[in-house]
């Protein structure tokens, strides 16, 4: 196929002679850029492209770890236990306690249970977001290391 410029109407014949569609790709350009190619093939090709970069892409998945003020050493050791397998498995973890009543009254207990939490797992994982109270509870996102 040669490459050159032609005028409108040679260019639809050369199109029509060789059984391709001629396909405006740049209209702001003086003069309009066109070219003579199988359009549903591109199509098809772009399709093709937009599929593989969004399968290249990491889907980032948020697992939830809820604690109590007052969990005990066992509960705490279990629920380490889960989130350790969520961050080697590549998913955030969002860690928080939830305040029922009047335990709103132990912060400190809730902000000391995510800080241990946090320590456990630096190994592996790193805040993302401090913890933070938001109504009932007090929150905390952790994200694998890379």
């Amino acid at each position: 196929m040669d490459v050159g410029i032609y005028q409108l109407r040679d260019a639809l014949h050369k199109a029509e002679e060789l059984e391709l569609d001629l396909v405006e790709i740049s209209p702001k350009a003086n003069p309009p850029v066109c070219k003579i190619m199988d359009y549903k093939k591109f199509l098809y090709e772009q399709k093709k492209k937009q599929k593989e970069i969004k399968a290249k892409t990491a889907k980032v998945v948020l697992k939830e770890i809820r604690l109590g003020p007052n969990t005990d050493e066992h509960d705490f050791n279990f629920k380490l236990k889960h989130a350790t397998k969520f961050i080697e498995e590549g998913s955030k973890v969002k860690v928080d306690v939830f305040f029922k009543g009047r335990s709103i009254i132990y912060k400190d207990k809730g902000e000391y249970i995510l800080l241990r939490f946090a320590q456990a797992l630096e190994e592996i994982a790193k805040v993302e977001r401090l913890p933070k109270l938001e109504g009932k509870r007090m929150i905390m996102i952790m994200a694998p290391k890379k």
